[in-house]
């Protein structure tokens, strides 16, 4: 048994995990992990993006890319949004996915219907700069936007926050 001295009173509930509507938001990429796929002939990139701006400030969206897949379309695609995702974030060469982290874009987002056991869930459709350059004109390793947020001080402070 732990002691747990709490009021529940004082502290909001986990708000809703219905998705997102429909729209683009302005999100940083928080944290990234490879896996194997279900039938251990692949990998996938599960990203993490968290909403930094506006009425869904805080909430996580998720992406799976299929990085080696035997589908050789699943694949194709996959590389293709993590291009758009390199060229959005202005890192066209990472050499780790955390390098991707912490760097402002906007990503599209649709909804996934519902299907058998699955609830509805959001999927990003796009990814954009925050500048408004055009994905395929990138093509050097720029910032992906020079208005970018700044940070107060050093002080760990991430470069959106206030």
């Amino acid at each position: 048994m732990s002691e747990l001295n709490f009021d529940a009173s004082k502290i909001e509930p986990l708000g809703s995990f219905e998705p997102l509507p429909v729209g683009e938001y302005i999100v940083v990429i928080t944290a990234s992990e490879d896996h194997d796929t279900k039938n251990g002939r692949g990998k996938y990139l599960q990203l993490t993006y968290d909403v930094i701006e506006g009425e869904y400030l805080g909430r996580k969206l998720f992406d799976r890319l299929n990085i080696q897949n035997e589908n050789e379309t699943a694949q194709k695609i996959a590389q293709q949004s993590l291009s758009a995702i390199c060229r959005a974030t202005g890192k066209l060469d990472p050499k780790y996915s955390s390098d991707l982290h912490d760097k402002p874009f906007i990503v599209k987002v649709g909804i996934r219907p519902a299907k058998d056991q699955f609830q509805a869930s959001n999927t990003i459709t796009k990814y954009k700069r925050l500048d408004g350059m055009d994905l395929k004109d990138v093509t050097s390793s720029s910032p992906a936007t020079s208005d970018a947020p700044a940070t107060k001080s050093a002080a760990k402070k991430k470069p959106w926050e206030k």
